[in-house]
């Protein structure tokens, strides 16, 4: 790595740490329902028409079944207003109806967070339909992520009360006094670096560059026009045009980005320059990605009542992060070894940006579009500012690892924390076997039951990713979506059910994902992805909940210092990278040998 790329990692991570400190000091108030006494009237009226309160508590039980009646919902709305928006208003595009099999995908993927879009936003969505059922769910399901983390938070710091806090009231909280505040200032931010807010009518534009050819000149009748010698008479083409998509950009990119969503309202996403105009505003909207999952972490460490456990998952989770963008970026600054011979200077200099610059922005170059590409798929964001089907192999392999590992790093709002926390649950309980005695994480004992959900919570992913992979590759549906047989083609799909289940959302397009068999597939995998984990997450919250504290003594395994930093760094890659090692052979590290072996 270049020292600008060290440069921009390290600043990256100093800025991230500020903001994300008293944002986690706002995350532990809203979880312990520590609120000015303002607030708590304004939510009052919310809580009667619902009919629960702030006082009434829920067992794991009732709030799971909240949360998944709440997100079901949320699906059949969604999937409504997609299917009747040619009749609906704020249409003026007239968009028709999105086919059922895309409207069923698209509604299961913005509800649980994944945002995986098989259409093109621009040509497919009506601005009624952007606005209120995929920015509605992003808001939605960015606050049941963070709601799961606080039950989760609450089980660890109860002491027998076998409550985990009301699904309702944390879901209302986290949206009024979370999301909403931030995305409205990050949205006039990005207004001001220049993306859009209308609602305009889609604009044809005169191009600056214009290229003047001559065309035959037709007569009345729309015939050729021939001179004497029966030459055809020509004239100058008419100035080209461009189509220039409008529309309330900027409130969805906000949220979009703090929710860790990562659904485009283009389908160039944050590679567009509508959504993301300066490198300023890609500073940001990578800081973005990771300030809550990161707050969360202090927010964990202020609820249990030891700042250092979440100063330790805090320091797990950033140890990965920087090991994984040491990884791609010299990478992608390799280039391509197959275009040395032909001449093709991939050097940086202060004239280009060197290496592999396929599908990658100019403005952005190598560093910038290597960081966000990690910060994107270790967050379970999917948003992206450069074509990742266009990596080198092994750039490419980076954030597919960096989702196959759960998604831990960092992770997605909510769900980054609680999945590595089942992580230190694992961590805990293999230390325990051998020391010999019974493994405590936090003064509460691990036992039978925790390890039970804890294996279902981490296997439910590599089941979905792997299988779906195997359909997909033995299916003739699944075949025919491949544009390029092979490695990379096995890549392709890899990623799309890596993407999928671990909720990301983003993918190596070279796969034509948008026909029914992958529609439906994907749809099934993006549910099981994200309640497949949340059920069993919510059930050990409900059994530590339980528990008693047990007091600290000198047999108990500390697990704030460095020794339990690199027990839980080992746990995530052991048990997650071992799951994907055979896949990930068949696929980019096949690619990686055949690319630099043809050299």
């Amino acid at each position: 790595m270049s020292i600008l790329a060290w440069g921009q990692l390290a600043l990256y991570l100093a800025v991230l740490l500020v903001l994300a400190w008293p944002v986690g000091h706002w995350l532990a108030a809203l979880c312990a329902g520590r609120l000015p006494g303002w607030m708590l009237r304004v939510e009052a009226p919310l809580y009667r028409l619902a009919g629960t309160s702030a006082g009434q508590a829920m067992n794991w039980v009732q709030y799971a079944l909240a949360l998944l009646a709440f997100n079901a919902l949320g699906a059949l709305v969604v999937y409504a207003l997609q299917r009747l928006q040619q009749w609906l208003p704020l249409n003026p595009q007239h968009m028709a109806a999105v086919t059922p099999d895309s409207a069923f995908n698209t509604a299961v993927s913005f509800v649980t967070n994944t945002n995986w879009q098989g259409y093109t936003g621009e040509a497919t969505m009506s601005y009624l339909t952007q606005m209120l059922a995929l920015a509605v769910q992003n808001f939605f399901s960015a606050a049941t992520g963070i709601a799961v983390a606080f039950a989760l938070i609450r089980g660890f710091a109860a002491r027998s009360s076998g409550v985990v806090g009301n699904f309702w009231v944390d879901v209302t909280r986290v949206t009024a006094w979370l999301l909403l505040p931030l995305s409205l200032v990050f949205a006039v931010f990005l207004v001001s670096q220049g993306a859009i807010q209308n609602f305009d009518t889609y604009k044809d534009v005169t191009l600056l560059e214009t290229t003047r050819y001559q065309q035959p000149r037709n007569g009345p009748d729309g015939q050729p026009l021939t001179d004497a010698k029966g030459n055809p008479v020509t004239e100058d083409a008419k100035t080209r045009t461009q189509t220039l998509a409008m529309g309330p950009v900027a409130s969805q990119e906000a949220i979009k980005m703090l929710g860790t969503n990562g659904g485009g309202f283009f389908n160039a996403n944050s590679a567009h320059p509508y959504e993301n105009p300066t490198a300023l505003a890609n500073f940001f909207q990578m800081l973005s990605i990771f300030l809550i999952p990161a707050a969360l972490c202090f927010a964990f460490g202020l609820e249990v009542g030891d700042l250092r456990q979440g100063w330790a998952v805090l320091a797990a989770m950033t140890i990965m992060f920087v090991i994984a963008v040491v990884a791609i970026t010299p990478a992608e600054q390799a280039g391509n070894p197959l275009l040395t011979p032909l001449g093709v200077d991939q050097g940086m200099s202060a004239l280009q940006s060197g290496g592999n610059m396929e599908g990658k922005e100019v403005r952005f170059g190598i560093n910038a579009s290597s960081l966000f590409a990690v910060i994107t798929t270790s967050a379970s964001c999917g948003a992206v500012n450069a074509m990742h089907d266009s990596f080198t192999p092994l750039g490419g392999m980076v954030p597919m690892v960096m989702m196959q590992l759960g998604e831990v790093v960092f992770g997605g709002v909510g769900t980054g924390l609680y999945s590595m926390l089942v992580f230190a649950i694992l961590a805990v309980f293999i230390a325990g076997l051998m020391i010999g005695r019974t493994p405590e994480y936090l003064g509460k004992k691990i036992e039978s039951y925790e390890m039970k959900m804890t294996s279902i919570a981490i296997l439910v992913t590599p089941i979905l990713v792997l299988a779906g992979t195997a359909v997909a590759v033995l299916a003739d549906a699944g075949r025919a979506g491949i544009a390029n047989p092979g490695a990379h083609g096995f890549s392709e799909i890899l990623y799309a059910f890596t993407s999928v289940a671990n909720n990301n959302g983003s993918a190596f397009a070279g796969l034509s994902a948008n026909a029914p068999f992958y529609n439906i597939m994907l749809a099934i995998g993006m549910w099981l992805g994200r309640f497949g984990v949340v059920v069993p997450v919510l059930a050990i919250a409900g059994a530590l909940a339980r528990k008693k504290r047990l007091a600290v003594t000198a047999g108990t395994m500390p697990t704030h210092g460095p020794l339990f930093v690199t027990l839980l760094i080992g746990t995530v890659l052991l048990v997650g990278l071992l799951n994907y090692v055979p896949a990930l052979a068949l696929g980019p590290v096949v690619e990686h040998f055949m690319l630099w072996g043809a050299h």
